[in-house]
């Protein structure tokens, strides 16, 4: 499995290879700058300046502003994540063991990023949802997503709906807890713990099938 940062490496020899659209320059650009500096610390300017866009076609593709574009940066976020995602639920048959490498590979690339490219959705959702409620809404859609990907793995692995549906919630906020914890503390230990013991939460749980 690719961890986060090679995953990153291989989009952007993609986006070399096949030159993006100016809207979808703008919205990864946004997207990327506001994981590392959050919403607040992301200016429209900044966003011009180094997706090579002038400011006019920033406000024709997104006429609301720095809000609206933060809407499109975040489910840019939420994509790209389901993708990473269901590819590690995919890839293992146990959906523990891919819980563990999952919280692996977000460790690995955290790390590579010298911890500063935390998840993308929670980093532009903190500090402007209060004022946002589209922000807000989008960010509760990401983890929807998210959640519904854990929620079906488990099922398939023969946990009960209900039980499924709430480990899912558990796993999804324990991951964005753990990841943001790594990051503050520049350490990959509190998503390698968040693994293990998500990993001996799931297998607390009885599966009929």
């Amino acid at each position: 499995m690719k961890t986060k940062a090679q995953q990153h490496e291989s989009a952007a020899r993609t986006t070399e290879a096949t030159p993006l659209g100016t809207r979808d320059r703008i919205v990864r650009t946004a997207s990327r700058l506001m994981q590392r500096q959050g919403y607040d610390g992301t200016g429209i300017k900044q966003i011009s300046t180094e997706a090579g866009a002038t400011l006019g076609s920033m406000y024709h593709f997104f006429p609301g502003g720095k809000q609206e574009l933060a809407v499109a940066a975040i489910r840019y976020g939420d994509a790209e994540f389901v993708d990473i995602l269901r590819d590690v639920l995919a890839a293992e048959p146990d959906p523990g063991t891919a819980i563990r490498a999952l919280t692996r590979s977000l460790a690995e690339g955290l790390r590579a990023s010298d911890w500063v490219e935390g998840c993308p959705v929670t980093a532009t959702a903190l500090g402007s949802a209060i004022g946002a409620p589209d922000i807000a809404a989008a960010a509760a859609e990401a983890f929807g997503h998210w959640r519904e990907l854990v929620f079906a793995k488990l099922v398939e692995s023969g946990y009960a709906e209900p039980d499924a549906r709430d480990l899912a919630h558990t796993v999804i906020s324990t991951l964005e807890g753990a990841e943001l914890a790594a990051q503050v503390t520049r350490s990959e230990e509190p998503l390698l713990l968040a693994g293990v013991h998500l990993t001996r939460l799931l297998d607390t749980y009885e599966r009929p099938n």
